[in-house]
């Protein structure tokens, strides 16, 4: 768990609440690409919530809790933008909301309080996560090249409301 997508530096988890230092709570992902593809990563992060939530996430409100990709390397821009396009047409043809997202290059990511870390595997944490998905599935779009198996996806219950982590916390062999 970390900060990124503000401007100020070296911030803490009260500076972050407070709505002033313009930056997301977020999670950095470091991958493997010759197991897992971005577009993977990107139908796991579209699936695993609402994002035409504006500045909020279930019952947590501020700009801190707004939907965000952050990327550091321009080579991920494109196919981000083409899943944003593809899961928004999917999403209007449900008759959903636009997607708030936000999209952007960073060069700084901030790392949270040691107490902040593993925050889902933490007992009783889970409960408390309230991220909402939309039950709607990220299929096919121009560029992606989806590497897990399709059998990966079975480990998730999407029937539970209001939690980002849908399987138990043990570890899935690829």
């Amino acid at each position: 768990m970390g900060y990124a997508g503000g401007s100020t530096k070296n911030p803490k988890y009260n500076d972050v609440c407070s709505g002033f230092t313009g930056h997301t709570e977020v999670v950095k992902v470091v991958w493997d690409k010759s197991l897992i593809d971005i577009s993977d990563l990107l139908k796991m992060f579209w699936e695993c919530h609402d994002p035409t939530q504006k500045n909020r996430q279930g019952n947590d409100s501020g700009t801190q809790y707004r939907s965000a990709i952050y990327f550091f390397s321009k080579e991920n821009e494109q196919i981000i933008i083409r899943s944003k396009d593809f899961y928004q047409k999917t999403l209007s043809e449900n008759k959903l909301g636009s997607i708030e997202t936000e999209i952007k290059q960073i060069d700084t990511y901030y790392y949270a309080e040691i107490y902040h870390q593993q925050y889902l595997a933490l007992e009783g944490s889970r409960q408390y996560c309230s991220a909402s998905p939309t039950n709607i599935k990220l299929g096919d779009f121009k560029g992606s090249n989806y590497k897990l198996d399709p059998k990966i996806w079975e480990n998730f219950d999407w029937t539970i409301e209001k939690c980002v982590l849908r399987s138990d916390n043990k570890q899935i062999k690829i």
